[in-house]
C-alpha cells in the first residue's frame, strides 16, 4: 500500500474508533490495530491524535457535503430539499459511524472550547460553513431555509444517536413532510 491509501485507511479506521469512543477515549493504539500498522507508523502519517481526529472530522463533513451535492444534482427548491432529506436519512441509516463522529465532534470542539483551545475547532468551524453555504445556494431560498434544514437533519441525527429507529412516532414523518417551515 502507498503512503496515501495508508492514510486513507487510518481516516477510515479512525472515523470508526472516535465515533465508538469520542476523542478522549480513543486510543492511537485502537486506530493502529484497526488499520493493522504500528502505533510510531500512525505519527509518520499523522503528526499527533488531533490531527488524526480533525482529518476524521473534515472527511465526514465533506463527505456529507458531496451526499447532498449528487442528491440535489440538477433540481431545485422542494426537488432539492427532498432528495437531500432522503440521501441524507440513507446516509445516517446505512453509516452509524459517520453520524456518531459527528457527534464525537460536536462534543470534542465543546470541551476544546470550554478548556479555551479555540484553534482545534477553527477548521470544523469552516467546513459547517461551506456546508451551510452549499445547502443554502442549492435550495436558494435564503439562509433560513438552510438553516431549517441543518435544523431538521440535527434532529435526525438526535433521534439516530439515541437509538430510535426510523420509524418510531418520534421522526413524526420528518422526511416526509412538506417543505419545514422557515
Amino acid at each position: 500500500m502507498s503512503a496515501d491509501e495508508r492514510r486513507e485507511s487510518v481516516i477510515r479506521a479512525a472515523i470508526t474508533e472516535f465515533a465508538r469512543g469520542g476523542y478522549s477515549a480513543t486510543s492511537t493504539e485502537a486506530i493502529a490495530k484497526r488499520v493493522g500498522v504500528s502505533q510510531p507508523y500512525l505519527f509518520r502519517l499523522f503528526s499527533n491524535k488531533q490531527a488524526m481526529f480533525l482529518a476524521a472530522a473534515e472527511r465526514c463533513l465533506a463527505d456529507t457535503r458531496q451526499v447532498f451535492a449528487d442528491a440535489a444534482e440538477g433540481l431545485e427548491g422542494d426537488d432539492a430539499l427532498h432528495a437531500m432529506a432522503a440521501a441524507y436519512q440513507r446516509l445516517i441509516l446505512h453509516d452509524p459511524d459517520r453520524l456518531l463522529m459527528q457527534m464525537q465532534t460536536y462534543a470534542a470542539v465543546a470541551a476544546a472550547e470550554a478548556a479555551g483551545d479555540h484553534e482545534f475547532g477553527e477548521s470544523l468551524r469552516a467546513g459547517w460553513l461551506r456546508l451551510f453555504d452549499d445547502i443554502d445556494l442549492t435550495l436558494g431560498g435564503g439562509p433560513g431555509e438552510a438553516t431549517t434544514f441543518l435544523a431538521y437533519g440535527m434532529l435526525a441525527n438526535t433521534l439516530t444517536a439515541l437509538g430510535y429507529p426510523a420509524d418510531h412516532r418520534l421522526w413524526g414523518g420528518l422526511y416526509e413532510s412538506a417543505r419545514p417551515p422557515v
